[in-house]
């Protein structure tokens, strides 16, 4: 029988650390409630400006709910974690952050612009732009093995800032238990996001989850797996793509060659601020390894789903 557990709000943590001590612990099967904050920890709201970018306290970015003890998780097994349900909170934002994103040298200046997600089906990005709103947990992960002080930002084998777009509704996750109890954590939801979150922030926002845990003794993994539950991209797979490409020997020089093309795309086409593009490029553009095994040129795409179009 399913045991249905609340976790505390007020308990968060900003690092993995080695040996934490568990906030809640459950059994394999049991399945946990978790209200998470956005990524900044509150330190933005719904009328927040670009100002307010300068004022940020790094320390509180990637505030996380956890760890969750899972009893008999030893290193070796896996870890299945079914999603539930997802919903997020009421307004979301997104911004450029110095130094930061695929393209800092195209950007160098700070942007942040907040959205309404009350209509709880689209994110209205501009009066003809609806990109439709799927959530999902941009941070999951267990205790990864010999932390201390680690930071959240870089995932790792053992799951961590995946943001990985897939892992929604219906989706399991699978993670290898490197620590005793597994020390599962979950935080940075997002409302929308394209593959890749090329201007480092997604659609950020607060995310009610509810998330079943199941534990496999004896399987071992050697990183995050999933599974989702139909196809990958089915609210905007009803009207066509465009594509823009880089290509070349470095994987990350393509990656960003194709982002510049498809944000020129973009601006040039819809009539669009080049800061608004590129925000719109991470919130629903997919980048897309097309090719890697010819002589050393590698190319990668950039797809742009059309249906985000109301008007042509």
């Amino acid at each position: 029988m399913t045991t249905t557990h609340q976790f505390p709000e007020d308990r968060v943590h900003y690092t993995w650390d080695k040996d934490p001590q568990p906030v809640l612990t459950i059994n394999s099967g049991d399945q946990v409630e978790f209200s998470t904050r956005e990524v900044a920890d509150d330190q933005f709201n719904k009328d927040s400006v670009t100002e307010d970018i300068a004022r940020l306290d790094w320390a509180r970015v990637y505030p996380l709910a956890g760890p969750v003890e899972i009893r008999d998780a030893e290193p070796g097994d896996t870890l299945e974690i079914e999603i539930v349900k997802l919903v997020p909170g009421s307004w979301g934002w997104m911004s450029i952050l110095p130094g930061l994103g695929l393209l800092p040298e195209e950007f160098p200046e700070a942007y942040l612009r907040t959205f309404d997600l009350s209509d709880g089906q689209f994110i209205h990005f501009s009066d003809n732009i609806k990109v439709p709103i799927t959530p999902f947990l941009g941070t999951m992960g267990v205790g990864p093995q010999n932390a201390e002080g680690q930071a959240i930002m870089p995932p790792g084998t053992f799951g961590g800032n995946m943001d990985t777009r897939h892992l929604t509704v219906g989706t399991k996750l699978y993670l290898p238990v490197q620590v005793a109890g597994a020390m599962f954590s979950c935080g940075d939801a997002h409302a929308a996001q394209g593959d890749g979150e090329v201007c480092v922030s997604a659609v950020e926002c607060p995310m009610q989850a509810s998330l079943k845990f199941r534990l496999i003794k004896g399987k071992t993994i050697p990183a995050p797996q999933f599974q989702t539950a139909g196809a990958l991209t089915p609210k905007v797979d009803h009207k066509g793509f465009y594509g823009t490409t880089g290509v070349g020997p470095d994987l990350m020089e393509a990656s960003r060659d194709a982002i510049r093309a498809m944000v020129e795309h973009i601006s040039e086409n819809y009539k669009m601020d080049p800061k608004d593009a590129y925000l719109l490029s991470s919130a629903c553009v997919d980048l897309k390894i097309s090719e890697i095994v010819d002589a050393g040129q590698y190319i990668v795409s950039a797809l742009l789903p059309l249906a985000v179009f109301t008007e042509e």
